[in-house]
């Protein structure tokens, strides 16, 4: 493969292309890494402590919600925090 074809091909593989934590990639499904107009915010750009936290409040009962509750019990903190790490970048 010519060298400038191999360095357009890596340029346009997403930033996520590598493996996601358990449970980091599921939450692009409402959380669109790419559009600025969804009805439920993107994660991208984020604190990563910021939704760290904010999966430990669903997780605790402590943040409303109507769905992240049940989903954020199934992680550890150290999970969340893995996860937050990668959906935020």
């Amino acid at each position: 493969m010519a060298p400038r074809l191999a360095l357009l091909l890596l340029l346009a593989v997403p930033a996520h292309a590598e493996e996601a934590p358990p449970g980091a990639s599921g939450c692009f499904g409402c959380h669109s890494p790419t559009r600025a107009d969804a009805a439920i915010p993107s994660l991208r750009g984020r604190d990563p402590a910021e939704v760290a936290t904010l999966l430990r409040a669903f997780r605790e009962g402590t943040r409303p919600s109507t769905v992240m509750d049940r989903l954020a019990r199934g992680f550890t903190e150290a999970e969340s925090r893995t996860i937050a790490a990668w959906v935020v970048r």
